[in-house]
């Protein structure tokens, strides 16, 4: 990698699945920005506008340093709807009541500013269904602390993968970053 790239995000999900691949940033920044949802805001702008916003925020902190800023969002929507990122028990259950027997979308934008400080953004789509899911196997994930910090309330990754029946799209987009997509826009600006 000739220029170093910056990580503008606090996920360790992040970092690991660019592990996985050999991508190694140089450092971690978190963004620390407001994710509030607009009144209004569809789920595609509102993924888009926040991963531009973390870029842009961690950018700013950089002033004249040569690096390439990745950030991205993930968002969880059932139709129109944005599932909040679960903090507690009771939102993962009522994530995943809601989920429960249906299919949704995961979406994940991802913002990346390259060394010149131009901006390229890719939206990247999953659909996913679960599986109709038993009260008491909602009650026992969301006491496990699986589904905590993570959007829609749970983790495709841990134990949440038995709930899923159909997936249609990238598997790492529904982890939090779609390696593909991110690997072709590093490639694009030498940082991969």
């Amino acid at each position: 990698m000739s220029t170093p790239l910056i990580l503008a995000s606090a996920s360790p999900r992040r970092l690991a699945l660019l592990d996985q691949v050999g991508i190694k940033p140089a450092r971690v920044v978190p963004a620390d920005i407001d994710e509030s949802v607009r009144p209004n805001e569809l789920p595609r702008p509102h993924a888009l506008r926040i991963a531009t916003e973390k870029a842009n925020a961690v950018r700013a902190r950089l002033k004249n340093e040569q690096a390439v800023v990745l950030a991205a969002d993930t968002v969880v929507a059932l139709g129109r709807r944005i599932l909040p990122k679960a903090e507690d028990d009771a939102t993962v259950t009522k994530c995943l009541a809601l989920l429960s027997g249906r299919r949704h979308t995961v979406i994940t934008a991802i913002a990346l500013i390259d060394a010149h400080g131009k901006l390229r953004t890719r939206t990247i789509e999953t659909k996913v269904a679960f599986r109709r899911l038993e009260a008491e196997e909602i009650a026992a994930y969301a006491k496990n602390g699986e589904g905590h910090g993570k959007a829609g309330g749970y983790a495709i990754q841990g134990h949440a993968a038995i709930f899923v029946r159909f997936i249609s799209g990238s598997y790492t987009n529904v982890v939090g970053l779609p390696l593909t997509e991110t690997f072709q826009l590093l490639r694009s600006c030498d940082a991969a």
